[in-house]
């Protein structure tokens, strides 16, 4: 549940547990149901399926990245959770408490908390979050993105997280930004055997709105159906820029968008 991950926009992942329900169309071809459920049997995907915390040994990996993070100044970042949703409401509240503590005691990482329930962040948060965490939101299409970017907009003004990211992936038609767009934009194709297409026009469209908005814009995948996912290039150029961290501990002047 933890590794170096191959995932283009991170350096490792980190699940606390498994374990989700589907509620958005970017669930609808969920890899990791498809992995954890369907095929070894782990977890049961679903509302009220329980979920399941993963092992002891499992949580010390970030302690072993902290150490080493700490030994080489470097500011690795953590996709926290492929496999389950931090904010779930059926995630038992003292996990959250202890995923939380352990952000707090490695930080040297940075912490991408992913979510598909970005409305539930204030309140399950109180409004705090520890200085070396950023919140993303999952937003695959214009009415999601509509319907959140105000919530994760209040998320970066009230909590204050390191930085905030938009999730635009699987890409599942044209969108339109505006000035309250996350600091990174991560566009991809889906990916697996019944994969939707992308038009590479709507990535392109993407690159040129989060460059006119000073935003940093990474290219996951084309997407597809092939074991390539359709590769990572858009015209020719790979995309994998990352918001710049400070090096050393967390700083909440430590990112600087371009």
């Amino acid at each position: 549940m933890a590794e170096f991950s191959k995932i283009e926009w991170t350096d490792h992942t980190f699940n606390g547990w498994m374990g989700c329900t589907k509620v958005s169309p970017a669930c609808d071809n969920c890899y990791a149901e498809n992995l954890m459920d369907t095929r070894y049997g782990q977890v049961r995907w679903g509302a009220g399926e329980p979920r399941r915390r993963t092992s002891a040994s499992n949580w010390k990996h970030p302690r072993k990245w902290q150490r080493q993070a700490e030994a080489d100044g470097s500011r690795p970042f953590v996709f926290c959770s492929s496999l389950a949703d931090v904010f779930d409401n059926e995630v038992d509240e003292e996990w959250r408490r202890d995923l939380f503590k352990l952000i707090e005691e490695t930080p040297n990482l940075v912490w991408l908390l992913l979510t598909k329930r970005i409305g539930n962040v204030m309140k399950m948060t109180g409004g705090v979050l520890p200085i070396n965490a950023a919140i993303g939101a999952t937003m695959p299409n214009q009415y999601e993105y509509d319907r959140d970017r105000m919530k994760l907009w209040e998320v970066k003004q009230e909590a204050r997280p390191l930085f905030t990211f938009g999730s635009f992936e699987p890409m599942l038609g044209h969108i339109i930004l505006d000035k309250h767009a996350p600091d990174w934009i991560i566009v991809g194709g889906e990916s697996g055997q019944n994969a939707r297409p992308m038009e590479l026009d709507w990535a392109r469209s993407m690159k040129r709105q989060a460059e006119a908005l000073g935003r940093v814009f990474n290219f996951k995948q084309v997407g597809g159906r092939k074991a390539d996912k359709g590769g990572h290039e858009l015209d020719g150029h790979t995309y994998f820029a990352r918001p710049e961290i400070a090096p050393g501990p967390a700083s909440r002047k430590g990112l600087r968008n371009g």
